[in-house]
């Protein structure tokens, strides 16, 4: 597969780009589209990418979701809305959220929502109780483990 010369220049940049950091053969479909390089040649660019290990959905996912989840809290579902809006195969979504542990991730979603709590400004119970669902499902967490955490903290 021998690239022209618009191509290998596009690979070169491509190449510098995914060995800075992870990204998904999405995210570098539409770098090469911003670059000017036209759909019907960028297929063997990214093809190249994969081959040489430059480009891997399932390892951008797992990277993705363990990142996501460390660093900005996001819940289960997020991530996984995330992933599919960058086009990643539901499959390779279900393994990366696989990295995330259930213990770990019940202990973020108490100690989000137990700071929350603290700067909730309610008139009653019934508010404070869905004020802290509303907070809770907008970071991606699923309505069942919220109701656990919500009655483990009283609320």
């Amino acid at each position: 597969m021998e690239l022209n010369q618009d191509q290998k220049i596009a690979y070169d940049k491509a190449a510098f780009l995914c060995s800075r950091s992870e990204h998904c053969s999405s995210e570098i479909q539409e770098k090469l589209k911003v670059w000017g390089l036209p759909a019907e040649d960028s297929e063997p660019v990214i093809e190249k990418l994969i081959a040489e290990k430059y480009l891997d959905d399932e390892r951008f996912a797992r990277a993705y979701a363990k990142d996501k989840f460390r660093f900005n809290h996001w819940g289960k579902q997020k991530i996984a809305f995330m992933l599919r809006s960058k086009n990643i195969p539901s499959e390779i979504t279900g393994l990366a959220l696989e990295e995330i542990e259930d213990e770990g991730y019940l202990e973020v979603l108490r100690r989000l929502m137990t700071d929350k709590e603290k700067s909730i400004k309610a008139k009653d119970q019934y508010d404070k109780r869905n004020k802290l669902m509303r907070f809770a499902m907008g970071r991606g967490f699923e309505s069942s483990q919220i109701y656990a955490v919500l009655k483990e903290l009283g609320i």
